[in-house]
């Protein structure tokens, strides 16, 4: 009996000790790799609901003269439409395109860029 009170009790305090799935799942804010290496750090801004993200470093096929005149620039900036999905615009390839950046994970963030048609990548955070 004492056994089962303890476990009990030890779920309880558990749970009030873990954040919720919605909470970890809907913060941004971080440096985020994709596996080519190149890095975002996004962060809410405007209202506390928008999203800004600034390219930190950029590798692959990406790393063009065009594209690295977008280092260390704001280049995503988006309004929240669900609980850890933004739509908005992205700098790329010289001009803007629509962005929705969505957090399939505490340390999965999917950043979908779209011209003539859209593309994904998946990032993981780094901090």
């Amino acid at each position: 009996m004492m056994l089962k009170t303890f476990l009990a009790a030890a779920a309880v305090a558990a749970a009030f000790a873990a954040p919720a799935i919605g909470q970890s799942a809907a913060d941004p804010a971080g440096v985020w790799q994709d596996r080519w290496g190149t890095t975002f750090t996004f962060r809410l801004c405007g209202d506390g609901t928008q999203l800004c993200g600034t390219l930190n470093d950029i590798q692959g096929d990406s790393r063009t003269e065009e594209n690295l005149a977008y280092v260390n620039q704001q280049v995503v900036k988006a309004e929240q439409t669900a609980p850890g999905t933004w739509e908005g615009q992205i700098a790329l390839n010289g001009t803007n395109a629509k962005a929705i950046v969505e957090l399939t994970g505490p340390d999965t963030i999917k950043l979908t860029g779209c011209q003539l048609l859209c593309s994904s990548i998946e990032y993981q955070r780094m901090s």
